[in-house]
């Protein structure tokens, strides 16, 4: 999921190899740092389950990110050849249930994907333009 915002920004095209509507869960590290710490800093009466908590953030296909990143990127265009890697992940889940980290200890991700993908154009067109000074 990282790569097509590199290309996006430095080609304007990305080679994608999952079919345009395969919907996958997905999480931006922030989220992710954002649980861990959440969690950890839980009273220890709200954490009910000992061995582990689902966590969810977004989910979202293809299509639906190559539309967002052409919000900033007008020329963006992706090329669709789905491969083996489209049939592995035709068996993952389309989301994650996290209604016991909601429940328990209060998760909610800041990120929806219109944020995320504000987010990751905005600190890699900075690192890009650092890199061609």
């Amino acid at each position: 999921a990282v790569d097509i915002f590199h290309e996006a920004i430095k080609n304007e095209e990305y080679s994608c190899f999952l079919s345009e509507n395969r919907t996958l869960p997905m999480m931006y590290m922030d989220d992710a740092i954002k649980a861990t710490i959440s969690i950890m800093e839980a009273p220890i009466a709200s954490i009910k389950i000992r061995n582990s908590y689902n966590l969810s953030s977004l989910s979202f296909s293809p299509k639906q990110i190559e539309s967002e990143i052409k919000k900033h990127i007008k020329s963006f265009k992706v090329i669709y050849s789905p491969d083996e890697r489209d049939k592995l992940a035709e068996g993952w889940p389309q989301s994650i249930h996290d209604n016991h980290s909601r429940k328990d200890w209060g998760w909610e991700p800041n990120f929806n994907l219109t944020q995320m993908v504000n987010d990751i154009i905005l600190n890699l067109s900075k690192r890009y333009k650092k890199e061609k000074v």
